[in-house]
Parts: structure tokens; sequence; C-alpha cells
């Protein structure tokens, strides 16, 4: 899996910086060592926006979510949207399918039901972050 392109939803990306060896967490160490996190302008405007909601203050440090968005954008290839996708039940995860698509991706990882029920989409599995675990992790 060494140079897999991986593709995180938000949603796994914010349990990950919540919860300390969680499964979102042991999602994002395993990514970062093993492949490529790809974003878009899109995915990563969501998570920065998400990230620096109030009810997220007493959790982390605005510190802690710079540090992570910092390592996000310097060690993961930014990847630009040429085509347009309209698949998903829910429009907003849309953008999940465009990077992955986009960025010739191996994997997007999430707990989206939205997303997961679309599994494979045009060959790029989609899986749950438990899946993704138990199938990368080099323990």
């Amino acid at each position: 899996m060494k140079n897999n392109r991986i593709v995180v939803d938000t949603n796994v990306f914010i349990s990950a910086l919540l919860i300390k060896k969680s499964i979102p967490f042991q999602v994002v160490n395993i990514a970062f060592k093993l492949g490529k996190i790809l974003y878009s302008d899109a995915t990563y405007a969501e998570l920065q926006q998400v990230l620096f909601r109030r009810k997220f203050d007493k959790y982390l440090t605005i510190e802690e979510r710079n540090i992570f968005l910092f390592k996000l954008a310097n060690d993961s290839p930014s990847i630009e949207i040429q085509e347009e996708i309209q698949a998903c039940r829910d429009v907003k995860d849309d953008k999940f399918l465009e990077l992955a698509v986009n960025g010739n991706a191996d994997v997007i990882v999430t707990g989206d039901a939205d997303l997961l029920v679309l599994n494979p989409f045009r060959k790029i599995e989609i899986i749950t972050p438990e899946m993704f675990v138990s199938r990368f992790d080099e323990k």
C-alpha cells in the first residue's frame, strides 16, 4: 500500500483529532505513513470550516488545528477538480467522489452511509475506517 492514494472524509479527520487512539486516529496515521492522503480546495475548505467550529474549542486548541491543517497541506497532494460529479444522494458528499476520481484514488475512507452505499464507485473502493484499519494496519 506504500503508494496508495487515499481520500479521507471530513468526519474521519474530525474524529481522529478529537479522540486519540480511536479507529479514525489510526486511519489518519496509517494513511500518512503508507500512502498519500488527497485533498481538494473543496474538501480542505470543509475540513477547515468544521474544525474551527466553536463547539470544538474545549477539545482542540487553535494551534493544534492549524498544525494539523498545515501538515495535511504540506504532506498531501492537492488535486485540481477537472471533472465534476453528481452521483451521491447527499450532494455535499459529491466533492469526495470528485476528489477520488480526479486524483486517481485507490480508496475513500468514510463512515457516511451516503458514500458507502456507492461502493465501489468507478472502481474506487469506499470503505469504513474499521475496514481500512483491519486491512492496512501493520501492527
